[in-house]
């Protein structure tokens, strides 16, 4: 997958222009769909759809039949990806905007970092797991300062316009843990499945388990379904359509037909469409604060995502689960 097939230059273009704003808009689509519909409910559904829609498909045209072991294995994945990961993000966002939520989430590669190297340190296979160079170092350094300077005390009155809940910060910062652990386990899993089939197996699975804590949650019985908005409604459609179907197809194909340092320039794109989008048609508030602390967050990811691809260590961007999961032999 890290070598590049040739491709039309106006086709390549539409494919990074399609993540750029697709997966940038994604936090944005949340935070109107969570506005009437129960976070993990609203989540829940959508991956069920999607997975099915992409499960059906592969069932009829590629005859795919997955092992009992490729269920389990994407079970737990789901669960990590799409029940902590996505599911928190979901709730967090009733309360935190769309711009600072994708901020947060940006730190993302710091913990797949953190991660692949505590494989290192607790394995006992050389072959798996990596340390992280000094540049890389300097990377998650700089990220963390970003996030805290994001998320902290006001300094100089120079705030953010908006008060965050600690809690769901918490939850944003928790999702970005248990997605980075997902990665990790599918990076490392055994016989996995190819891609297409792992992302239809873990929105299949993440959405049960997403459903089941709505249940737990009590979400259906508070849930008003006159109260719905035809915004809510339309954003829903969108985080399944564009979201969940186009964007991850899109991303599949790229990996195929270009190199892995340009595709996962996505990890510093996003926020900026995410803040732009958040405050053109939300009026979400950007403050000089916020707009340093993106600077300093984007420079540190771009730091970290020029060393993994140097070392071929690949991130899977959150909408895009298990893309890169090289299908290499070996317990997880």
């Amino acid at each position: 997958m890290n070598s590049a097939a040739p491709a039309a230059r106006p086709a390549l273009w539409l494919a990074f222009a399609t993540i750029y704003l697709v997966w940038g808009s994604t936090y944005l689509a949340i935070r109107v769909a969570v506005e009437t519909l129960p976070p993990f409910l609203m989540a829940g559904a959508r991956f069920l759809t999607a997975g099915g829609l992409l499960y059906g498909w592969l069932w009829f045209t590629k005859k795919i039949r997955p092992t009992p072991r490729q269920w389990f294995d994407n079970a737990i994945i789901g669960a990590l990806l799409l029940l902590a990961g996505n599911g928190l993000v979901s709730w967090a966002e009733q309360s935190i905007p769309s711009g600072i939520t994708t901020l947060v989430i940006s730190v993302g590669p710091l913990f797949i970092v953190l991660g692949d190297w505590l494989v290192l340190a607790v394995g006992r296979d050389a072959t798996r797991g990596s340390r992280p160079t000094a540049a890389t170092m300097a990377g998650i350094v700089l990220g963390f300062t970003g996030l805290v300077l994001l998320i902290g005390p006001d300094l100089g009155g120079a705030g953010t316009a908006t008060s965050l809940d600690p809690w769901r910060i918490g939850g944003i910062l928790l999702g970005c843990v248990t997605w980075s652990a997902g990665s990790i386990f599918t990076r490392y899993a055994r016989r996995p499945a190819e891609p297409l089939t792992a992302a239809a197996l873990q929105m299949l699975t993440g959405g049960v388990w997403l459903v089941l804590a709505s249940l737990m949650l009590g979400e259906p019985t508070r849930f008003d379904a006159s109260a719905v908005t035809l915004h809510s409604v339309v954003a829903w459609c969108y985080l399944v359509g564009a979201g969940s179907l186009v964007g991850f197809t899109t991303f599949v194909w790229l990996m195929k037909h270009s190199t892995p340092a340009r595709v996962s320039t996505y990890a510093y794109v996003n926020p900026i469409v995410a803040v732009f989008l958040g405050w053109l048609l939300l009026h979400e508030s950007v403050s000089p604060r916020l707009l340093l602390s993106s600077a300093v967050i984007i420079t540190g990811v771009a730091i970290i995502t020029a060393q993994k691809n140097r070392t071929q260590l690949t991130v899977p961007p959150r909408q895009a689960v298990a893309a890169t999961a090289p299908a290499r032999d070996g317990s997880a």
